[in-house]
Formats: structure tokens, C-alpha cells, sequence
């Protein structure tokens, strides 16, 4: 028994032979890794001086830089409520893949802010994966420049920062940590985007992980809340919304194209274009 879909560009199931617009499907699939390769050795070089210009990609870790990057507003003279996301590239060869995200928060009258990641060590060691704590804002990670990629201010932000706070302690992985291709930090900040819509939070396209969801589920919302996404295990998948455009994952790479703020999403690389 078989099925034919036929027309010229249809898909042929006959006899176990899967043909895309009269391909061999193995074909069509040799050339998408082939070409994913080569992009992804060229995002390399591409990607390296930037990378190292953010900050020591080698080094001693316990020694490395986790001040402030003079970005966040001052807590004791801010006295509205602030939320901010940030991105830093990650520590060592990792910085040259992706970054590590993080959500700051500070409350009406707040003096200080507080900082919502997942960290990979905290599981090694028999600690939740969730670090809550004090930690500067924007501090750099070990060295690593963060850029801000989400900032929501004034009324109504207070609601707001106790649901980061509800989403962030309901976390599904606390357990668990993979740099790739997730969970990991941005599957953490991925999730809760995606149970506060009202950041509309674009994930940079090198935030490895943002693609992976919880639950054995393959659909949901993207994480700016503003589209939808189909995802095999992070792996593979294609996401659509109005503010992320068009994401295509492959093999927890994204490439992708947005319409409304024109710019490429490129592996390794991040953001060409409007910011």
C-alpha cells in the first residue's frame, strides 16, 4: 500500500521513496547540512575578533570581571520599577557559539535589583538550576560585555515583576542543565518570556536554547507571545511572530529574517541590521 500526493511540486510517497519537487529527500537534506556547515564555519571567523572584543574568552574564571557595564540605571536614584534582559556572550569556547541571558528586576522604591538566570554549575554541585540574587544588573559576564535586550519601565511594571518572579520559581528544569542544545539559560529566560507576553522579548538568534520547551511538547508560543513555534527537542523547528519574523532552527542554529525591524538572524554572528 502507498500514497501519491502528485503535481509538480508535490510530495511523492511511493515505495518508500520520498521525493520534495521531484528530489530524493536524502539529497535535498546532504545539501542543507552541507550548506549549514559551511555558514557555520564562516559565522566562525566571522563572529571570532567580535567575540574576543567583548571580553577574555580564556583565562581563570574565579578572577574575571563581574562588574557592572554602566548600563543599568541606578536603583538608589530610580525610584519607578524597572525590568531589563540582558545577553553576554559565554564564558570560553562557548562565547563563540552563544550567549548566557539573564532578566534584572527592581520594584517601585527598590534599592537594589534582582537577578533571575540558570546556571550550569549550580546543578553539578546538587543546587537548583535557578540563581536568584543581587548581583549587579548588568554585571559582565566573567568579562563578557552584556547587551541590553529588553527594558519595560513605570506603571503596571510592579505586576509584572511578580509574575517574572511566580515564572521563574515554576521553572520546569531545575534540575537539569545542557549547554546544548538545552536546557540551559535561555530555555530559563525563553520560558518565562513566554508567561509574561508583555515584555514582547526578541531572543538573540545566538541564544542557544531558547528553542528547546518544556513538557514534550513540539508547539508554543514564541517567546515574545506575539507568534507561534514548532520545536523537535530544540534541534529543529521554525518559528513566526511579529517581532522575532521568521526563525528557522537547525540543528539549534537559527536562521532567520525579520520584516517589520529589517535585519538577518544568523548563527554565531547574532543581528545584521535594525536593532
Amino acid at each position: 500500500m502507498y500514497v501519491i500526493l502528485t503535481g509538480k511540486r508535490g510530495i511523492n510517497w511511493a515505495n518508500n521513496d520520498m521525493n520534495i519537487g521531484g528530489f530524493p529527500t536524502n539529497i535535498l537534506f546532504s545539501a542543507v547540512m552541507k550548506w549549514t556547515a559551511c555558514l557555520f564555519i564562516l559565522a566562525f571567523f566571522i563572529t571570532a575578533d567580535d567575540v574576543r572584543a567583548q571580553g577574555p574568552m580564556n583565562g581563570d574564571w574565579r578572577t574575571a570581571s563581574r562588574e557592572s557595564a554602566g548600563i543599568a540605571p541606578d536603583p538608589g536614584t530610580t525610584p519607578e520599577a524597572v525590568i531589563q534582559v540582558y545577553a553576554a556572550r559565554a564564558w570560553s569556547w562557548r562565547g563563540y557559539f552563544g550567549v548566557h541571558s539573564w532578566f534584572a528586576t527592581k520594584p517601585t522604591n527598590a534599592k537594589e535589583f534582582t537577578v533571575y538566570e540558570v546556571i550550569g554549575w549550580r546543578v553539578r554541585r546538587g543546587m537548583s538550576a535557578v540563581a536568584i540574587s543581587n548581583r549587579p544588573a548588568d554585571g559582565r559576564w566573567f568579562g563578557s560585555i552584556p547587551t541590553l535586550i529588553a527594558d519595560l519601565r513605570g506603571d503596571g511594571v510592579d505586576d509584572v515583576i511578580r509574575r517574572i518572579d511566580l515564572a521563574a520559581k515554576s521553572y520546569p528544569f531545575p534540575n537539569e542543565y545542557t549547554v546544548w542544545p538545552g536546557p540551559n539559560s535561555n530555555t530559563f529566560t525563553a520560558y518565562v518570556a513566554r508567561t509574561v507576553p508583555e515584555l514582547k522579548l526578541d531572543l538573540p538568534p545566538t541564544a542557544i536554547g531558547k528553542d528547546y520547551l518544556p513538557g514534550n511538547t513540539f508547539f508554543a508560543r514564541s517567546p515574545s507571545g506575539t507568534g507561534g513555534q514548532v520545536s523537535l527537542f530544540g534541534l529543529f523547528g521554525i518559528l513566526i511572530g511579529s517581532e522575532e519574523g521568521l526563525e528557522i532552527n537547525i540543528l539549534g542554529l537559527t536562521f532567520g529574517i525579520d520584516i517589520l525591524d529589517p535585519a538577518l538572524k544568523l548563527p554565531m554572528i547574532g543581528r545584521i541590521g535594525a536593532d
